[in-house]
């Protein structure tokens, strides 16, 4: 009997520390009043191209830069073709202001995505900003 009370007040020592350890890190987050969104309009106005991967009703999928969407029927040459279009995008900023917004949908691979990152590394972009959005059904 001695031996089970020793093992109970060693659990009971053990999880009195743990639970203050655990909560010791749910600290209170301050959320600024009248926060549109996470960046400031002088940034969100220097990303300037935005690329999309957008998964299809076929095997393939759509890539766009802005408005300019092109289907990949071969990924030989795709890359080099969006790195084009992110070059024209970007011509008219400054050399440290070339920012590019990668946009890819969920259920597209990376076997796809990789030839937008490969563009984006081609093009003259200074820097590259991924967009997320929160899935459909947590939001609701």
């Amino acid at each position: 009997m001695t031996p089970v009370i020793d093992i109970v007040f060693q659990l009971i020592i053990f999880f009195a520390l743990a639970c203050q350890f655990i909560e010791a890190e749910n600290f209170p987050v301050v959320v600024p009043m009248g926060c549109d969104s996470a960046q400031s309009e002088v940034e969100s106005q220097s990303a300037y191209a935005t690329v999309t991967v957008i998964k299809t009703g076929g095997a393939m999928s759509d890539f766009a830069v802005g408005s300019e969407k092109i289907s990949a029927s071969n990924y030989g040459d795709l890359a080099g073709k969006l790195a084009g279009l992110i070059n024209d995008r970007l011509e008219t900023l400054p050399a440290d202001g070339r920012v590019v917004t990668l946009r890819i949908d969920k259920d597209v691979p990376y076997s796809e995505a990789q030839y937008a990152l490969a563009a984006v590394a081609e093009s003259t972009a200074a820097d590259i900003r991924l967009a997320v959005m929160k899935d459909a059904e947590a939001q609701r």
